[in-house]
């Protein structure tokens, strides 16, 4: 009955007209009650998850686990447009086309009136056709106020991706300091505030001055084209890294974690930043033969 689902597709339209017609089965009389039973809402954490997959398969430089991820993603937009078609909303022609018509729009440099090899002549940078891109865009959405752009960023981007954004587009509107040595003063003003807040043991206000003092971490890491969150990433696997060195001296040692003293942990943390540096003067040193 499915036997021309099950044969590999010749073009990617065809492959795409496979998954889409395997998704309409599965949410079909005949198909699967977990599928039958999904909503837009229900899928938003799966959405989620894939989209991070897909970043860690890129970061791990795998690619046969990328291109599974990606099919996941894939697969999440084609139950999301099999669904929208399901109640009349859209579909997943509906969903290209719009995707394809944003494309033209936001590239004049390219599709405009004006040909791409006069704009190249002319000198034209990444950052001229960024500012491009976020004209158009700001002019699709009608926004008439930076206060409207920031209220647009999603709120369930990571936090630091987040405040990062907002602080790019207060930057547009000339609201920033000259250099980065205004923002390492605000830090150390927020770590103040933090510490008056501590001191005075109200929770909310604890809560405030913690936002504030991430949020002027992320200004500092942009000024320094720092990405926060790659930045925090590594510095969390670094944690592992060394923490895992500890627990490893601690075996070697027949003790226990918990037994261990707060100064002989340390003592132990020490020492894996100190292999972890002699490691990387060693990989320097081989580099440069």
């Amino acid at each position: 009955m499915y036997e021309r689902l099950k044969r590999t597709s010749e073009s990617a339209s065809d492959a795409v007209e496979r998954l889409t017609e395997i998704m309409q089965v599965l949410r079909g009389p005949d198909g699967c009650p977990w599928d039958r039973e999904q909503t837009h809402e229900s899928l938003i954490r799966g959405m989620i998850e894939e989209a991070y997959e897909v970043v860690e398969a890129i970061e791990n430089g795998h690619a046969d686990n990328l291109k599974e991820e990606l099919g996941d993603v894939l697969l999440q937009i084609v139950m999301h447009a099999d669904i929208a078609s399901e109640n009349g909303l859209f579909s997943l022609k509906e969903i290209a086309d719009a995707a394809s018509e944003k494309m033209l729009r936001r590239h004049p440099h390219v599709f405009g009136k004006k040909s791409a090899q006069t704009l190249k002549a002319s000198g034209i940078s990444v950052d001229n056709v960024h500012e491009l891109w976020e004209n158009v865009k700001q002019g699709e959405r009608g926004e008439t106020s930076y206060t409207e752009e920031m209220k647009r960023i999603p709120r369930h981007l990571p936090a630091l991706l987040r405040s990062e954004k907002i602080q790019v587009k207060a930057r547009g509107a000339g609201f920033d300091w000259d250099d980065v040595s205004g923002a390492f003063q605000k830090i150390g003003e927020e770590i103040e505030e933090l510490e008056e807040a501590r001191l005075e043991q109200n929770a909310e206000h604890i809560r405030h001055e913690v936002g504030d003092v991430l949020f002027a971490a992320v200004n500092i890491a942009r000024f320094l084209n720092v990405d926060p969150e790659e930045a925090l990433n590594a510095a969390s696997e670094r944690f592992i890294r060394r923490f895992s060195s500890v627990e490893d001296e601690a075996n070697l040692a027949s003790r226990a974690l918990e037994s261990m003293s707060l100064d002989e942990l340390n003592q132990l943390w020490e020492l894996a930043k100190e292999k972890e540096r002699e490691e990387c003067r060693k990989a320097d040193a081989g580099g440069k033969k």
